[in-house]
């Protein structure tokens, strides 16, 4: 059984581990950490043990032991580098998935340098807040359309200039490409892309400039393995592979070869296979045919089931908010560890200004309820607290099914709060779904309590017809 398909004991581990205990991994014991890297929920470098000279043998065994079956790549320098690949399991039903798939948008050397600095600076004001999160694009592609070595200098230039995001070099002409690559060099942007006509050309530019290495055999999985393997035994160490994206009819081809690729690393444990993945549904703009829109929503779909189906990287080329938009949350929601709801700390949350007889507010730590309640409230212009109860990740009606949300926690949860000394009136305002909750919650906290709607979008409403309460009016 390869590597790839065997799962690892805490015990086989441990017998690496310095064994000091000393507790700098953030763990008690080095049996509790040899567990969490088990279950790749810890990597080697949060052992500072590890990283001592003295301890270079057991890291390296260690590291070989647990190293992904699909290598990490680094494309880029500085805080704006990403990592891609780096997958321990094919699905992440299994684990989780680690490195989101970077997005890079297209920049074509034809363009002239006000209308490249223009869609640059458009790509980095591409975000979107989801659920607490910053969703963004993340690279630019700079794609040799003309030919001609300063026209694709200067376009790589003018886009180093205007940002720092990682690049990618698109150019299957080595000279060309050098011909850029030598000023942005130091930035580590990836080469694109070596092909059975011009390998030993790119091996020598990813060695000599120490950059990663796209790999291009469309349609030709065969083809692809023997390159790395050439490659690999020439010195270069950092490759992405690029099968090939077919739109149209031949998309089936593309998901079946992304699928293939990912199964031999993951499953059969072939190192040849084993490194991150490209996709570039920029290829539905090869349509010239086609209405633009029709272009724009092929593309969007094919990113998303290229997301799906195994890519570590994408290069796409509309900029439009409905295309980008749906294919960033897909991609936050397949990157989260299945084991963990994705939730907020828990406590006191202030929005507005609020005075002693402001209302009080109760929800659950989980992300979506959480930030969808903010954004009511923020919409609704209120003046309130909001104590936020620690639920494990779930949402009000999962918590009060489970019994992670009870009488008992809102009420530790309001005195933890210091919620008592900040307020002269004993009011708080519990969900609708929780309403099962509101007469045993009165009798262990002493408060007064009022359900509240089911849906946060009705807390204008609420607070119109039941605020302050008659008692206090």
């Amino acid at each position: 059984m390869s590597r790839a398909a065997k799962e690892i004991s805490p015990i086989e581990i441990y017998k690496y581990l310095p064994k000091t205990n000393c507790g700098a991994c953030g763990e008690k014991t080095c049996m509790a950490f040899a567990t969490k890297l088990a279950n790749r929920e810890a990597r080697l470098e949060e052992c500072p043990e590890l990283l001592k000279p003295e301890y270079k043998e057991a890291y390296q065994a260690l590291w070989e032991m647990l190293k992904p079956p699909v290598k990490e790549v680094v494309i880029g320098s500085g805080d704006r580098a990403v990592k891609v690949g780096g997958k321990y399991v094919m699905y992440r039903h299994e684990l989780t998935y680690h490195n989101p798939t970077p997005i890079a948008i297209d920049v074509e050397d034809t363009l002239e340098p006000d209308a490249i600095r223009e869609r640059v600076k458009r790509i980095q004001e591409m975000t979107y807040e989801y659920i607490g999160r910053l969703l963004k694009l993340d690279g630019v592609a700079v794609r040799c359309v003309s030919g001609d070595a300063e026209k694709f200098k200067q376009a790589v230039q003018v886009v180093a200039e205007e940002t720092d995001m990682p690049l990618i070099l698109c150019c299957l002409n080595p000279d060309v490409l050098e011909y850029a690559l030598v000023t942005v060099y130091e930035r580590r942007p990836l080469l694109y892309a070596a092909t059975k006509e011009n390998w030993r050309e790119m091996a020598e530019l990813a060695t000599g400039y120490k950059c990663p290495l796209a790999v291009f055999a469309p349609g030709d999985i065969a083809l692809l393995r023997s390159l790395v393997k050439t490659l690999t035994a020439y010195g270069v160490e950092d490759l992405v592979l690029d099968p090939g994206t077919f739109p149209g009819e031949g998309f089936s081809d593309t998901l079946n070869n992304f699928t293939m690729i990912r199964r031999a690393a993951c499953k059969q444990g072939d190192e040849l296979l084993g490194f991150p993945l490209l996709g570039v549904p920029a290829v539905a703009w090869l349509d010239k045919e086609a209405p633009y829109e029709l272009k724009a929503w092929n593309e969007a779909c094919m990113a998303v089931m290229l997301l799906t189906r195994f890519a570590d990287l994408l290069i796409m080329h509309s900029l439009d908010g409905w295309v980008q938009l749906p294919v960033m949350i897909w991609r936050e929601n397949i990157y989260t560890d299945p084991r963990k709801p994705v939730s907020v700390e828990p406590g006191l949350r202030t929005f507005g200004q609020p005075d002693e007889m402001s209302p009080v507010l109760v929800t659950t730590n989980y992300a979506l309820t959480y930030f969808t309640v903010e954004n009511d409230i923020k919409a609704a212009k209120l003046d309130c607290y909001l104590i936020v109860v620690d639920t494990e990740g779930l949402s009000v009606q999962s918590a009060v099914a489970g019994r992670k949300l009870t009488a008992e926690l809102i009420a530790d949860a309001i005195k933890e709060s210091g919620i008592e000394e900040r307020v002269k009136h004993r009011y708080v305002v519990i969900p609708g779904l929780a309403a099962r909750l509101s007469g045993e919650l009165e009798e262990l906290s002493g408060w007064r309590v009022l359900v509240g709607p089911k849906d946060s979008s009705a807390i204008p409403k609420f607070f119109a017809e039941s605020w302050p309460p008659k008692e206090e009016g």
